[in-house]
């Protein structure tokens, strides 16, 4: 078998090694079935049994209350900037964002299409020509309005590196959540929340799904003049099945909450992604200012580490030499520049490990 490199990808990112050999080995045919996922219909019984495992391990991981339905969908969460606000800014036609990123910037655009927008806060710096964000604002700068539709927030910044390591506050108003590149990696309240979606190509599974977790109550803002495939409750009420769903996808996210069940659950997995992220982090902080972390330290991210060099020119060389040694995708966003670490779920401790003690090498070698 080829050796597999170091995926340090912000996404499509990483899939846990033993979900990748069982459906690498069930790929063929279905055990029983004589068909492959790909070829089964969506009506079987054998994909009927998939779907809803499907749902059963994402309910047990995050302890998903009765109260709320589990949605599998696709148009990712570039969509959903649309859906959210079709759905459940009427009839106040009013919402608050809060701003602390590039995704939640491209969500306030499309939001702005349905109604009025208040920007409850936005921690965007500007200087000169370049526009960054590099922190998650307190509680105490939220400006938020008691009457919105809803507050939404993103709560892990993947092109900057920042992570809200609590809901922000929103008192009896629903907060949505787009939890793309975070979801999983530790337990969470789902009561707190009124909508939660993620695509699924960070934590969840493969790209062309993406997962919406939605308060049954609020299905009734959803209104008949929606058109139907952007209506939450016609997916509601159709199990996710008003069309063809995604089915390998799905398949796919079977098979990693399985993985991550086994493991010990999602208290297990926070464990291990904040010894992942510390280490990480310390080898920037002890290395004497030769690597510098883009975040502030309190909104430091555990999915995505970001951090730059003294030059582009330095940050280049070693990101050539990081890929000729099998370290894959470090290059930082265009709008940050310098190097990101995606570290999900399923990246592995040795390969965190491994990095650190090039990073050491190569500080050693071009100090």
């Amino acid at each position: 078998m080829e050796k597999r490199i170091y995926n340090f990808s912000a996404g499509p990112a990483i899939l846990p090694e033993e979900v990748l050999l069982k459906a690498q080995k069930e790929l063929f045919t279905l055990p029983g079935v004589g068909m492959s996922i790909l070829e089964i219909s969506h009506r079987s019984k054998t994909y009927d049994a998939i779907h809803q495992q499907a749902k059963e391990g994402l309910k047990k991981l995050l302890n998903i209350p009765d109260n709320y339905t589990i949605l599998f969908l696709q148009g990712g969460a570039s969509q959903q900037f649309s859906m959210v606000p079709l759905n459940l800014m009427p009839p106040k036609n009013k919402a608050d964002y809060i701003s602390t990123g590039s995704w939640s910037k491209k969500a306030i655009k499309e939001a702005k299409r349905v109604g009025a927008v208040n920007v409850a806060c936005s921690t965007e710096i500007t200087e000169g020509e370049k526009k960054y964000f590099n922190r998650i604002p307190k509680q105490s700068e939220l400006k938020l309005d008691p009457e919105a539709a809803y507050v939404h927030y993103t709560s892990n910044n993947t092109i900057f590196g920042t992570q809200f390591h609590e809901e922000p506050e929103v008192g009896d108003v629903p907060l949505i959540c787009d939890a793309s590149s975070d979801i999983l990696h530790k337990p969470i309240d789902v009561s707190k929340y009124g909508l939660i979606y993620a695509g699924a190509q960070k934590n969840i599974g493969p790209s062309g799904v993406v997962l919406v977790i939605i308060r049954k109550d609020l299905l009734e803002r959803s209104q008949d003049s929606l058109h139907t495939m952007l209506n939450y409750k016609i997916h509601a009420e159709n199990d996710s099945l008003y069309n063809t769903p995604n089915t390998f996808g799905i398949y796919i996210i079977k098979l990693v909450t399985d993985y991550l069940l086994n493991l010990g659950g999602l208290e297990k997995m926070y464990e291990i992604n904040k010894k992942k992220a510390q280490m990480l982090y310390d080898a920037i902080d002890n290395s004497g200012g030769y690597y510098k972390g883009h975040a502030e330290k309190e909104s430091r991210s555990l999915m995505n580490i970001t951090f730059n060099l003294a030059t582009p020119e330095l940050e280049k060389k070693l990101i050539d030499e990081a890929t000729k040694a099998g370290f894959n995708g470090l290059k930082g966003h265009r709008s940050v520049g310098g190097l990101r670490a995606s570290i999900y779920n399923a990246f592995p401790a040795k390969g965190v490990e491994d990095l650190v003690a090039f990073m050491k090498d190569f500080q050693k070698n071009n100090g």
